[in-house]
């Protein structure tokens, strides 16, 4: 499990509540390698060497699939044989001082072009990528659904240059936010918001994006990157109307997902033209409807409900929609071997459990080791399917898996505004202190009171620790006079 123990520390409160001290926060996993010293690179190697980048989605600046420029030409990196050595050499040649983690399967969308890396071994105090093991340029025998990518220590190498470089990839073009902008007034007040007119976070705004061909496929694929595991119908007319009265720029003007992508920025787009009018002609902004999960319908007033899978389910996991993969077999539970583990299979896990698409792919037990038998290797799901157990996968003996390769997911799951419902205060550090929670009187007044500390447990604590985004709770105090 990937956490560390934030330093316990015990406070006392002169009012009758509770204290919730040291929430743990996630951070890399407790067996990872230790990094490699930072060397100091000199300005002859930094002009000399090999170009490197990071791209795909959604990423943060210090992540993403490794892109290398090699002959005029920017290819990838198989993930076959890739390690945390391996990344380590890379996150120093990209100016950071170390690697945190390292990801396979594309999980950054797929690269194009060539393949330029395989089977690479680094031992570790490599100046370059391109002077550790490999196959050598060229010879792969990956596709791109085997893209490596890296998560680098967002902690600079002092002096280091070329930071152009590892954000060469930089396009105004990229979708990273999505959302739903209801338009009904009741629909604004209510969580999740699961239907409104698709727009994407646009320089200092959001645009829309013309439904001219738009299709179910491209619903799907807004509502599981929102948390939804399903879509709806929606009524076009009565948006149309209301959307004549709008003023719209639409910054996307063609969407073709195939219906499995886990974002939409994997799908292939089509933008508008810089200088040519931003108009939908014959069309109009895209609209979604999406089915919350049971976990979240509470406020959609919807009459129908899904129900969930008895067979699947997620255990281990510091959050909601996150766990390690349990699947149920002959009234016994067991887990899921993690060899080719991809977002498609973990997509129609999370989609079966009620959340959306998968945000990760998770191998090597990240979310914890099971127990009992493991009933599933090489799960090959298309991403359609509506259980895993209706995917193609091989049954398992002794020899082939052991628990440290147990498979898990992280769920999208829609926003529900929980985490600002509850406050803890009074704490030296943002994960201990007193918990508070905001009610309303019956004018619509809100304040922020106490819980009575009687009863309250670490049991508790892991809730509230949970609906704060905190990961688990490391005690539940509680403090009265």
């Amino acid at each position: 499990m990937e956490k560390s123990r934030c330093r316990q520390q015990l406070a006392f409160s002169l009012l009758f509540g509770l204290w919730l001290p040291s929430c743990l926060a996630q951070t890399t996993p407790s067996n990872a390698p230790t990094q490699a010293p930072t060397p100091s690179p000199s300005p002859k190697l930094q002009t000399e060497r090999l170009k490197v980048r990071l791209a795909g989605y959604p990423r943060k600046h210090n992540e993403g699939r490794i892109e290398l420029f090699y002959k005029g030409e920017w290819g990838t990196i198989c993930d076959d044989d890739f390690s945390i050595t391996n990344a380590n050499v890379l996150c120093r040649q990209l100016g950071f001082v170390s690697a945190t983690g390292w990801t396979h399967s594309a999980k950054y969308g797929k690269g194009q072009g060539k393949i330029w890396l395989d089977n690479v071994q680094c031992n570790g105090g490599e100046k370059s990528i391109e002077f550790c093991k490999s196959r050598g340029w060229g010879n792969s025998d990956c596709t791109h659904d085997e893209d490596a990518g890296v998560v680098c220590k967002d902690e600079r190498i002092p002096g280091f240059v070329d930071s152009n470089v590892i954000d060469a990839h930089i396009d105004e073009n990229k979708i990273e936010e999505v959302r739903l902008r209801p338009v009904v007034a009741m629909a604004k007040k209510k969580l999740p918001i699961a239907e409104g007119v698709v727009e994407v976070k646009y320089k200092d705004g959001w645009a829309q994006i013309c439904d001219l061909g738009w299709t179910i496929k491209n619903t799907r694929v807004v509502c599981g990157m929102l948390g939804f595991p399903h879509e709806r119908k929606v009524n076009k007319n009565f948006y149309k109307l209301y959307l004549e009265r709008q003023k719209n720029y639409f910054h996307i003007h063609s969407v073709a997902c195939t219906g499995t992508e886990v974002h939409l920025a994997a799908c292939p787009l089509e933008f508008s033209k810089p200088n040519t009018t931003s108009s939908c002609e014959g069309g109009m902004a895209a609209v979604v409807s999406c089915m919350p999960g049971p976990l979240f319908m509470q406020n959609s007033g919807l009459k129908k409900k899904l129900k969930t899978s008895s067979t699947v389910r997620l255990k281990g996991g510091a959050r909601l929609g996150e766990g390690r993969v349990e699947v149920l077999k002959d009234n016994e539970w067991g887990t899921v071997c993690d060899d080719r583990w991809n977002l498609q299979s973990a997509s129609v896990v999370c989609r079966e459990l009620g959340f959306g698409s998968a945000k990760e792919a998770l191998t090597g037990a990240r979310m914890g080791q099971g127990m009992g038998p493991i009933y599933m290797n090489e799960v090959k799901c298309l991403g359609q399917e509506k259980s895993i157990w209706n995917c193609p996968f091989k049954n398992i003996t002794s020899e082939d898996c052991q628990h440290m390769e147990d498979a898990a997911v992280r769920c999208s799951v829609p926003y529900m505004g929980f985490e600002n419902l509850i406050r803890i205060t009074g704490g030296r550090t943002r994960y201990e202190g007193r918990l508070e929670v905001l009610s309303s009187d019956s004018n619509g007044t809100q304040s922020w009171g106490l819980i009575c500390g009687e009863t309250w447990s670490t049991r508790e604590a892991m809730v509230a620790c949970r609906q704060l985004g905190l990961g688990y709770a490391n005690q539940g105090l509680q403090v009265g006079y």
